[in-house]
């Protein structure tokens, strides 16, 4: 087992150099929570190490979105000021991005109004940097942080050290050589990416307890996995752990209903049970245990929030799935379970998506919104096949284990 000193050195170069694969003279960009303060400080020694320009740090409070949304005017709630946009446009600028996650405080907003805690996002700022990451302008990461309340949350008992634990095996942390063994795991997503792409699919069929949807497909859009290439050429791997591989679908062609098998933490509050209806591409009813309002909120973001913007396949193999935890974090989860995002899409890298405007992608139907929210579908009961434009059925997980080759 890793020293914690040494622990925590060589993840914050692991994210630095894997994560985000920061290029010498570049700035780094951290955001995260105040509880995080101790991973930022280690990112900000690694990033300079690697040869950072400069790295900028930037802390939020949970406390004080929390004031926000409950005193705060309706169109604030959604405000995005000035300053922050002249941040965002400067990570886009060749800029490196790493967010941590890993809520300190997963309930803290449970009992507000659920519509204007799923309302509260800034809305220019996302749309800034989903266009940004779209564009492949800026390497970007998402690594999480442990932390008591968190610990509690997936223990019934707030023990940080076997939460790091969990978090260290879900990203080849112990490994005697991390960088190369991710370079290896990297490679084996793109194989399957090829599978995928080999056998194009016209769409898919996911079928369990609650869940009977497909999801249509669009013609030019390549499955990804593994990592991204910036238009500077460097790769970097958006999420970290990731075992996913992702494509983006037609918004206009979901159809059925579909069932969660984990909660989704959602920004101060925990949604279980989620359930919802696709008619026509368009999420038409949301039902939950709990959260629902929140889910409500976000898909009343925007004209195109309720439309789908990624499915992505995940199997028993996957590293965050042997942990058998349920993390209650969605960087983990979505990587434990096969899973699909209401809201904007991950623009193919295609050369038919190139230079294209939001009513443009939108029309070869690639979803454009300011919402992008994954919620896990996939496990063990859950079978997901392939289906051909001429009708012909491939298995592709039974029993959550990969069926192709």
């Amino acid at each position: 087992m890793v020293a914690a000193v040494d622990r925590l050195k060589r993840y914050a170069e692991l994210i630095v150099r894997v994560g985000v694969n920061l290029q010498p003279g570049q700035t780094l960009f951290v955001n995260g929570q105040v509880e995080h303060a101790e991973l930022a400080r280690a990112l900000a020694r690694a990033g300079y190490e690697a040869g950072a320009r400069y790295v900028d740090v930037r802390y939020v409070d949970q406390h004080v979105r929390r004031a926000m949304i409950e005193h705060a005017d309706d169109e604030v709630l959604t405000d995005t000021p000035p300053w922050l946009l002249e941040q965002s446009r400067a990570i886009a600028d060749n800029g490196a991005l790493v967010m941590i996650a890993g809520d300190p405080y997963p309930d803290l907003l449970a009992d507000l109004d659920g519509q204007r805690v799923g309302r509260t996002r800034p809305r220019a700022l996302l749309e800034a940097l989903h266009e940004a990451q779209n564009a492949r302008t800026v390497a970007w990461t998402i690594a999480a942080y442990p932390n008591e309340r968190w610990a509690e949350q997936v223990f019934g008992e707030p023990d940080v050290e076997r939460l790091w634990q969990a978090i260290s095996d879900s990203v080849g942390l112990e490994e005697a050589d991390p960088v190369a063994a991710w370079r290896e795991h990297v490679a084996t997503l793109r194989d399957r990416c090829a599978q995928l792409n080999e056998r194009a699919f016209d769409r898919l069929h996911f079928r369990g307890p609650g869940t009977d949807l497909t999801v249509g497909l669009l013609p030019d859009a390549p499955w990804n996995g593994g990592g991204v290439t910036t238009r500077a050429g460097a790769e970097h791997v958006p999420n970290m752990p990731t075992e996913e591989v992702f494509v983006s679908p037609d918004w206009r062609r979901t159809e059925g209903v579909v069932r969660s098998t984990r909660p989704l933490a959602l920004g101060g509050t925990i949604v279980q049970d989620l359930e919802m209806s696709f008619v026509a591409g368009e999420a038409t009813e949301v039902t939950a245990s709990t959260g629902a309002d929140a889910v409500r909120g976000q898909l009343s973001s925007d004209e195109f929030a309720r439309r789908l913007g990624e499915v992505a396949l995940v199997d028993g193999s996957s590293r965050v799935g042997r942990t058998g935890l349920t993390f209650c974090n969605t960087l983990f989860d979505e990587n434990a379970a096969c899973h699909i995002a209401y809201g904007s899409a991950v623009i193919p890298d295609s050369p038919a998506y190139e230079g294209l405007g939001p009513d443009e992608l939108r029309a070869r139907g690639a979803n454009v919104s300011s919402v992008h929210t994954d919620f896990m579908i996939g496990g063990v009961e859950v079978d997901v096949d392939g289906v051909t434009a001429d009708g012909r059925t491939v298995p592709i997980l039974r029993e959550n284990a990969w069926q192709l080759s």
